[in-house]
């Protein structure tokens, strides 16, 4: 068997919040809570597992390869919703768009402070 990522638990100040934005974000959809978990599926089947606590926690960084199309929807969404992006992830070139490797991307963050980033070529490609 071929290992591969099946899920990851995402901390957040309140989960419906944080999974609703990105689920809208990138147009997917949110599953049934488990226990104290709100799921957000990917196309690749690893699930995105969003929990509220309380507690401190260090913001992570979340990147998702799109498709050109995905990408367009994704940015569209973006602007509307006021979301301020940047074309790094050190938030220097607000209000662009990069094209490393030949593709496009673009990082912003949700609501809990995690840098969520959208590319539509993989780095290196």
């Amino acid at each position: 068997m071929s290992i591969a990522l099946n899920h990851t638990i995402v901390h957040c100040r309140d989960r419906q919040q944080s999974a609703e934005f990105l689920a809208h974000i990138l147009g997917l959809q949110i599953g049934a809570p488990t226990g104290p978990f709100l799921p957000v599926d990917t196309a690749n089947g690893v699930t995105l597992d969003f929990a509220s606590i309380s507690e401190p926690f260090t913001p992570q960084h979340y990147a998702f390869l799109v498709s050109d199309d995905e990408f367009d929807r994704a940015f569209d969404r973006i602007t509307r919703a006021g979301v301020t992006y940047y074309a790094d992830p050190h938030g220097r070139k607000p209000g662009e768009i990069n094209h490393h490797d030949g593709g496009r991307g673009l990082y912003f963050l949700d609501p809990s402070g995690h840098a969520m980033e959208i590319i539509t070529r993989p780095y290196g490609g």
